[in-house]
């Protein structure tokens, strides 16, 4: 009867919620008692409910999402999503197509096992067809993170699938807009799509550093903002100042934090510490 009383009024505490954010607003705003906890149930069976401001089954991004100024990931109890290891395209602006790429693009093989990067909630199961993503799914992870995996033969689990770090759950393929069989995967937050080579280091099947902190791009926030690390991994034709004024630091700090002198040669997969 518990149970069913909770489940009941579902429908109407998660429009309550989906209005009002954080979660500490959210219960000094509720005066009944039952809302009160009905509102601790939901949190319970969401992951990284106090962040966000919904759960729905429809869409990657989010309309009405505060973003923090701040926030620090726990990249602990991960699991590489794939055993390859082969990049075949980086994250950020294609001048080529004119659009950006919010992911990695990783060699996979029709029928290769896609595996669950963090434990977590399956949020959206759908199909763009030979549009977008093809066949893809969205997972919701208790660190706050949501990872996207695109391009998929076959999805294994269902919309609201509770699944853990490492559990199958799905096949690569080529579906979508894809020109060859490979896994698109994206890290987000609150729908800003955040660099995963910056967390995951496929190369050597590791994270990057036990966590990543996001700041917030003033400048750019109504659109959605970019991240900058306390880690970056350098890339080819990087330089140290190019490297903070991506990161928003400077050069000399740069030297500071890594023990660098201003004509240090820096290697492509370097880690460097930015704050």
């Amino acid at each position: 009867m518990v149970a069913a009383t909770v489940f009941g009024t579902q429908a109407y505490s998660q429009d309550l919620i989906a209005r009002q954010a954080p979660i500490d607003r959210k219960l000094k705003s509720v005066d009944s008692l039952a809302l009160q906890k009905q509102i601790r149930v939901e949190q319970s069976l969401y992951p990284a409910f106090d962040i966000y401001p919904s759960w729905n089954n429809e869409t990657v991004a989010y309309k009405d999402a505060i973003i923090p100024e701040s926030y620090t990931f726990d990249l602990t109890g991960f699991c590489m999503p794939t055993e390859h290891t082969k990049i075949t395209d980086i994250f950020g602006y294609r001048p080529r197509r004119r659009r950006g790429h919010y992911g990695l693009d990783i060699k996979v093989y029709v029928g290769d096992t896609i595996r669950a990067a963090f434990d977590g909630k399956v949020r959206v199961v759908k199909n763009q067809g030979r549009r977008g993503y093809g066949k893809y799914l969205v997972i919701r992870h208790d660190n706050g993170l949501e990872t996207v995996y695109g391009h998929l033969s076959k999805q294994l689990v269902k919309e609201d699938q509770l699944v853990r770090a490492g559990e199958a759950i799905a096949l690569g393929g080529n579906t979508g807009r894809s020109t060859g069989s490979h896994l698109h995967f994206e890290t987000r937050f609150l729908g800003i799509p955040l660099n995963p080579a910056l967390m995951f280091d496929f190369e050597k099947q590791d994270i990057v550093a036990d966590t990543y902190t996001f700041h917030k791009d003033k400048g750019n926030s109504q659109k959605g903002s970019s991240s900058k690390g306390l880690f970056y991994k350098v890339k080819r034709g990087d330089t140290l100042s190019k490297i903070a004024r991506k990161q928003g630091t400077t050069v000399s700090q740069l030297c500071k934090l890594n023990h660098l002198t201003r004509r240090t040669v820096l290697r492509p997969g370097q880690v460097l510490r930015c704050s």
